[in-house]
């Protein structure tokens, strides 16, 4: 057997298909495993050694729905916002009286 064109031949069937956590061609079928993400493993797969590819997956790189809301709230401790509305509000209510006993003198 040759090691070339007559090799390359062979190639018809896919070991590899889309992963369903990633998303990535890299689930391979007989092994049923990810080779990027580690699915079906709980935790994802990650190593020290290849720092460019955390950079590619780490926190921030994705939507973050719930976590810029929490960075957001984490800058005003988490309760300014309630005081705030809270405070404005007995204002209103306190002015509104006001101008009612005004009219009634």
């Amino acid at each position: 057997m040759t090691k070339g064109t007559s090799s390359f031949g062979k190639r018809r069937n896919k070991t590899h298909t889309l992963c369903r956590r990633c998303g990535s061609k890299a689930y391979h079928l007989q092994k049923s495993t990810c080779g990027k993400c580690g699915y079906p493993a709980k935790r994802k797969r990650k190593y020290n050694w290849s720092a460019k590819a955390k950079r590619r997956n780490t926190t921030g790189t994705g939507r973050m729905r719930h976590l810029k809301i929490v960075y957001r709230r984490f800058r005003y401790s988490f309760h300014v916002w309630i005081i705030i509305a809270f405070v404005s509000l007995i204002k209103i209510i306190s002015l509104t009286n006001w101008c009612k006993i005004r009219v009634l003198a």
